[in-house]
């Protein structure tokens, strides 16, 4: 669906200005006194300045939104009108606070609690096409049961496995990372020091990846082995590369860092959390997931690839393929045009942000009928192309196309491992103290936690 550019102010652009204004008056009052000729001079370098920046302020805040607002509405486009000077950002703000504020019931119909703004949109204009073990301990003294939230534990679950798969390390070890990505997933106000405290968190990030980079590099010059994690693969591939146009650069290689460490703990304790909350909602379709576990593992046998691959059409696979559904780790997907552009008869002039909110088409009765807001693993009985209606292609949990997430097959796999060792020793349910309250912190989370009540069987 396409919106209005996300229009904000831009903090260093604007300290830049404000800088450069301070440095230009000082030195025109000291020319001033020493010399009129350099007074007028000065003064001339002002006026430039003052109407460059209000030329850029200008256009980037009203002639630019302008241009592709009349552009998307001469081809019969709707939407709302774009607002001087920071777009939708400030109703959006309001509709999310609005929402999140009320208490919903345990109900799969989340989208008017999780992106408010896309839901009003679309109505008033339409649309256009280790944790096992910690658990055990837990209850070793006793088999009464015992109440947890999930949310945290599969956030160390899931960054202990990315951590030693990616980059041979533990999660203790890459902990101040995962911190500091956290706290730059916080929604902020835009207002200076926030922008300085971001910058700050994105340095220390940086030289915490860039020493582990070097320290890899040094270690594999030296002789020892690259080792078979993502980082030590990398850079073994950068330097088979020698100096050709292949070769990352160092910065490039903490990009890549930055990128797997958050999207490869968020993305599957996403799921898990969801995952335990929805089957604590239907004990019936735990039950089941837990038989079928039973059968291919028995009670102690760890869950190994062979048997993981006989559960791809059985009930733990739907289950996982529904909750992805009701509950997506990314609720949208925006794309920015980088040049004018058709799609489906429209021409969207460069600049403009396409938003496919995700969550919206995964609710959406239209593409999965009547009963969209139901938890019904079967419907992927015969597999992802003939779950909606008249077979539309319309589950794109992990995006679609040559863009695909790289990491969906180990994140569902991460999954059906961490979920069938859950299943072959515990039951569960909800806490009553648990809250359904889903809301988006760059990906889907349970605003209050997710407690549950374990039972070891």
């Amino acid at each position: 669906m396409p919106t209005q550019p996300a229009t904000h102010p831009a903090g260093n652009s604007t300290v830049l200005l404000a800088t450069t204004y301070t440095a230009l008056s000082v030195a025109a009052a000291a020319a001033a006194a020493s010399s009129p000729s350099l007074w007028s001079l000065f003064m001339g370098l002002l006026a430039v300045l003052v109407a460059w920046g209000a030329y850029w302020a200008a256009e980037r805040y009203w002639l630019r939104p302008r241009r592709l607002d009349r552009a998307l509405r001469a081809q019969g486009l709707t939407g709302t009108e774009y607002r001087f000077p920071a777009g939708d950002l400030v109703e959006n703000a309001r509709l999310n606070e609005e929402a999140r504020s009320k208490p919903m019931k345990p109900c799969h119909d989340v989208v008017p609690r999780v992106l408010p703004h896309v839901l009003h949109t679309v109505k008033e204009h339409g649309t256009l096409i280790v944790v096992k073990d910690r658990w055990e301990s837990k209850l070793a003294s006793s088999d009464a049961p015992y109440e947890l939230d999930i949310w945290p534990e599969f956030q160390n679950l899931t960054g202990d496995v990315i951590s030693r798969t990616a980059f041979g390390s533990s999660f203790l070890e890459g902990r101040r990372i995962f911190q500091l990505q956290g706290e730059q997933a916080e929604p902020r106000p835009l207002i200076r020091r926030n922008n300085r405290r971001m910058n700050e968190i994105n340095g220390e990030i940086e030289g915490i990846l860039r020493g582990m980079v070097e320290k890899r590099e040094r270690a594999i010059e030296s002789g020892e082995a690259s080792g078979n994690d993502l980082l030590g693969l990398l850079l073994q591939s950068n330097m088979d590369s020698g100096k050709g146009s292949l070769r990352l650069s160092t910065e490039d290689v903490i990009e890549e860092c930055k990128l797997f460490y958050f999207a490869g703990m968020e993305t599957t304790s996403v799921l898990l959390t969801w995952t335990l909350v929805v089957l604590g909602m239907h004990p019936e379709w735990q039950d089941r997931a837990r038989e079928e576990v039973l059968a291919v593992f028995g009670k102690d046998d760890k869950p190994n690839f062979d048997g993981l691959s006989r559960l791809k059409t059985a009930s733990v696979t739907m289950i996982l393929y529904e909750v992805l559904r009701l509950y997506p780790p990314a609720v949208t997907l925006n794309r920015r045009t980088f040049k004018d552009m058709q799609i489906g008869g429209i021409t969207y002039p460069a600049g403009v942000i396409l938003e496919l909110p995700i969550i919206v088409v995964h609710h959406n009765p239209d593409v999965w009928g009547k009963d969209v807001h139901e938890f019904k693993p079967q419907r992927f009985a015969e597999g992802i192309s003939k779950a909606t209606k008249d077979d539309q292609p319309a589950f794109f949990p992990f995006g679609r196309g040559p863009r695909i997430c790289i990491g969906q097959n180990f994140a569902l796999l991460e999954a059906k491992m961490a979920l069938s060792m859950i299943l072959q020793r515990f039951e569960f349910q909800l806490s009553p103290s648990y809250t359904h309250a889903p809301y988006t912190v760059i990906t889907l989370h349970p605003q209050h936690g997710a407690p549950i009540i374990v039972k070891k069987i």
